[in-house]
């Protein structure tokens, strides 16, 4: 049982690591950045639950890219929100929740 246990917690390691890699942020070795559009707006929106995270404990990271080409920046950044966060993809579950519920028959006591 320590095994598996051991072998869970090196791999939730490498996930978060992983993941902490993929944060948003400039990179001063490339010089100014360029203006950010739809597709980096997209990919900050997908890994905003982890690039919060980490902004709250460095000044380095933002959530945000402020040098963005605009309205199709904000159009990825918020499309990026839905995918992360489940966006349309959880409310079909919630349906066959309730359509579950109803057919099934209840019980009274």
């Amino acid at each position: 049982m320590t095994r598996s246990r051991g072998r869970l917690a090196a791999l939730l390691v490498l996930v978060v690591w992983v993941a902490v890699g993929c944060a948003a942020g400039p990179n001063v070795a490339a010089g100014p950045a360029p203006e950010a559009g739809f597709w980096l707006g997209l990919w900050h929106g997908i890994i905003v639950p982890i690039t919060f995270v980490v902004s709250l404990f460095t000044d380095d990271v933002n959530i945000y890219e402020v040098v963005n080409d605009g309205n199709w920046y904000d159009f990825g950044f918020v499309f990026g929100l839905s995918v992360s966060f489940g966006g349309p993809a959880r409310s079909g579950s919630a349906v066959r929740r309730r359509r579950r519920s109803a057919a099934s028959p209840r019980r009274r006591r």
